[in-house]
């Protein structure tokens, strides 16, 4: 008998943690239907996601965590498979993802690989410009059992993973942001979460870093990154990424004095 015919087949959990995104999930797990097992981690949920998962055949896990780390870390422990592709509920796997990952893994030793991201704003796929906070043109999602571990932080965590294989040729489209208006909402949201994260730390970013960081966040995104070339969106970007540090210094601040005066 061969050695072909006695390797067993690898299997793929699909990940999804999510937190009140039923108008989100249905086509995030219809585009998952590949998978050996798709595991659904609701965080605090109160709409109709637990529904949606539960008529897809997903293992879901309900519960409330403090930091986006915990929560992903607990729905990696839960999925059975040998790899695990995480894949966030406005995201959707094309077919050529679909393809490609599920004859990966077969032949690939242990690691991680990296996804790249087709990030959408509205009905536009917008390509240049992105990192430097606001956003990721690739991201560690592919992975063996065991060779990825989220930190604590309560947004952008940091990863502990095992070797870093390559990336992938396809990428998951991200439905990131309707239009401008959710993109600033989105950079409010997050500044805010990370001015916790710095003032529990005491890793508060100073003045004159933050402000360094307008200009060399801003040239990185707009500049090196290309996002001249995206127009308007480009331009936004690049402010995302300029003003990012500093939100987080004046609302770590504002903390900190409210914290003082109590």
């Amino acid at each position: 008998m061969s050695e072909n015919s006695t390797t067993k087949r690898k299997t793929l959990s699909c990940l999804i943690v999510a937190r009140n995104e039923q108008a989100m999930l249905p086509d995030c797990l219809k585009s998952l239907r590949f998978a050996d097992q798709i595991v659904v981690v609701l965080d605090r949920t109160t709409d109709d996601s637990k529904a949606i998962a539960h008529q897809a055949g997903a293992l879901i896990i309900e519960g409330s965590w403090p930091s986006e780390g915990e929560r992903r870390n607990t729905g990696i422990a839960a999925c059975t498979s040998d790899w695990i592709l995480e894949v966030d509920a406005d995201e959707r796997a094309t077919e050529s993802v679909a393809q490609e990952v599920t004859g990966l893994i077969q032949s690939s030793p242990d690691g991680l690989y990296l996804i790249p991201i087709r990030n959408m704003i509205g009905d536009r796929e917008v390509r240049y410009g992105w990192g430097a906070y606001n956003g990721a043109a690739s991201a560690p999602r592919l992975f063996s059992k065991g060779a990825k571990i989220w930190g604590p932080e309560r947004v952008h965590p940091s990863l502990q993973t095992g070797a870093r294989l390559g990336s992938l040729s396809h990428g998951l489209i991200h439905l990131v942001d309707k239009d401008l208006a959710d993109m600033f909402d989105r950079m409010n949201r997050y500044t805010t979460l990370m001015a916790q994260d710095a003032v529990d730390k005491n890793t508060v970013p100073s003045l004159s870093s933050a402000l360094r960081r307008v200009l060399t966040r801003g040239w990185k995104s707009y500049i090196a990154r290309k996002g001249y070339r995206e127009g308007i969106y480009g331009l936004a970007l690049a402010f995302f990424a300029a003003g990012y540090s500093l939100q987080i210094h004046l609302k770590a601040r504002e903390i900190l004095e409210r914290q003082n005066r109590q």
